[in-house]
């Protein structure tokens, strides 16, 4: 029995067993199984330019990777023409690494109830990424702290269509960049039991992240199995900086996997067409999907597009487009003929508030992501202001709206229930179906409902203070908040996760840079 088969069989301790008789109880949805086929935007003859030109873009532009030596040598020995800093790769040698990578695997939750499988038809939501400000009803606009990014992972946590804690939720800038990231590795592990992602700011940070991986799992656990996911950016175009290779490079070593991803605006990162920039996608993805393969063979990654299109007049990125959606389904193909899970999609908008704006992109691109066949979809709430802000309001927002997607993916069922003939029959010409057999056997489960959105009468909603959608929002965070129960976890596990974290920041001088 391996070690953290062992813990789990004991239930986590005396500890763990008393809290989980307390804790609050909420319901947690399994990760998004698609019954519904995928939009597939391009046929056979332009996924075969596309994906000659990216081929094309490999081996007659090449690819820097820059201030990494060792991922030179790696190049060279796999057979890639080197020159200085740009790789040449030659036509067919990076997909024929690629083909070493699994098509699907499970990354594993400290509650096994909560593992989910990234690949195949299935779809893992992630919250938002990354932002360094935070926004609510009461604060306003505001640098992020450690606190704010807590009561995100609690959010996370006990929002019921949510699958993944997720990583860098807000950017805690109250703690000294060189450590922060033991801080939210700490909060994604304790305050919450969802799978987490790993740190990849500097390589010795996600080293950490393995480290106190182990610490959660066992060293055993970790090296044979999944337990993290990390953001591998691109810096489009066609440029792998020696930082995120460096982190990459850690997690394919250890068996973890990591999310390889253009970050690309159209028009200023890669061509203003759909075409174009398809291809630099694919042409980046190759090369990266690659390199891992070269570091571990079989390392498990996911075949990332994060792109948006740009405003000609202020250089501001634009979210829910056409364009953006067409990219994103083309990716979608792309990744499949690789065999890759795919990662793309999110909350995002542009605005500045959770308003119309707002919503209506964000729906554009919630709806865009489940079509295109994504697999990981982080950002999936959250959002706003072109990734700049963690909104509260808009998280609980967009996690109610998640739902949806899982109602929609389930398709339209044909079995006898679904079909509803008994219904019809019972009815017939005139009548009303309320009171029916057929839907009384099935009232409570037929329709999605919201379990934010306000679906009174006008009389009623008045009275009750005419409150929109925000302040319900911000009522629901609130109470979530208010609701809160750590999810058990063994007092020894703990205090070992703390004892690391405070070695190591004790180890080092504070960074503000």
């Amino acid at each position: 029995m391996n070690e953290v088969a062992g813990r789990r069989a004991r239930g986590g301790g005396g500890s763990a067993r008393r809290a989980e008789r307390t804790a609050v109880s909420f319901d947690v949805a399994k990760y998004i199984q698609r019954n519904i086929p995928n939009f597939e935007i391009l046929n056979e003859e332009a996924l075969q330019i596309i994906e000659y030109n990216a081929e094309t873009v490999l081996e007659e532009i090449g690819v820097n990777f820059v201030d990494n030596p060792a991922a030179l040598d790696r190049w060279r020995a796999a057979g890639a023409d080197v020159r200085g800093e740009r790789v040449h790769i030659p036509r067919g040698l990076a997909r024929k690494l690629c083909s070493t990578a699994p098509s699907m695997f499970t990354q594993h939750a400290r509650n096994s109830d909560r593992n989910v499988e990234i690949g195949g038809r299935n779809l893992v939501l992630a919250p938002v990424y990354g932002p360094p400000f935070v926004r609510d009803r009461e604060g306003g606009r505001r640098y992020a702290t450690m606190v704010d990014f807590e009561k995100f992972v609690k959010l996370g946590y006990m929002s019921k269509w949510l699958h993944h804690s997720g990583g860098t939720v807000c950017e805690p800038t109250d703690i000294p960049v060189n450590k922060r990231h033991l801080d939210m590795l700490r909060a994604h592990m304790v305050l919450s039991d969802k799978p987490y992602m790993g740190s990849v700011t500097e390589p010795e940070r996600a080293a950490d992240s393995v480290e106190m991986s182990k610490l959660l799992f066992g060293a055993d656990f970790v090296d044979q199995n999944v337990v993290m996911t990390s953001l591998i950016n691109i810096n489009s175009p066609l440029t792998f900086d020696s930082t995120m290779m460096g982190a990459l490079e850690v997690y394919a070593q250890a068996g973890q996997a990591a999310i390889i991803s253009p970050f690309i605006v159209g028009g200023a990162m890669a061509p203003v067409t759909v075409a174009g920039t398809l291809t630099q996608v694919l042409a980046e993805v190759l090369a990266g999907v690659a390199y891992s393969q070269l570091v571990r063979a079989g390392a498990p990654v996911i075949f990332g597009a994060f792109v948006t299109s740009i405003d000609m007049n202020s250089g501001a990125p634009t979210f829910g487009t056409p364009e953006a959606a067409h990219i994103t389904y083309g990716a979608g193909q792309l990744a499949r003929r690789l065999n890759l899970p795919y990662r793309s999609g999110g909350s995002f908008c542009g605005s500045k508030l959770p308003d119309a704006q707002a919503a209506y992109e964000t729906a554009n691109s919630l709806n865009m992501a489940l079509l295109s066949g994504v697999n990981f979809m982080l950002h999936s709430c959250g959002w706003l202001e072109g990734g700049l802000v963690s909104s509260f309001e808009k998280f609980v927002m967009d996690a109610d709206q998640l739902g949806t997607l899982h109602h929609l993916a389930q398709g339209v069922m044909m079995d006898d229930n679904g079909q509803a003939m008994d219904a019809l029959r019972e009815v017939g010409p005139g009548g009303h179906f309320l009171g029916c057999e057929h839907t009384q056997k099935n009232f409570k489960s037929a329709f999605w409902r919201s379990e934010l959105f306000d679906y009174k009468p006008f009389e009623t909603w008045y009275e009750e203070g005419a409150r929109d959608t925000e302040t319900l929002a911000a009522n629901r965070v609130a109470k979530m908040i208010g609701d809160y129960q750590a999810p058990a976890l063994d007092e020894g596990i703990r205090d070992a996760i703390d004892d690391y974290v405070a070695r190591k920041k004790a180890s080092m001088p504070d960074a503000f840079i």
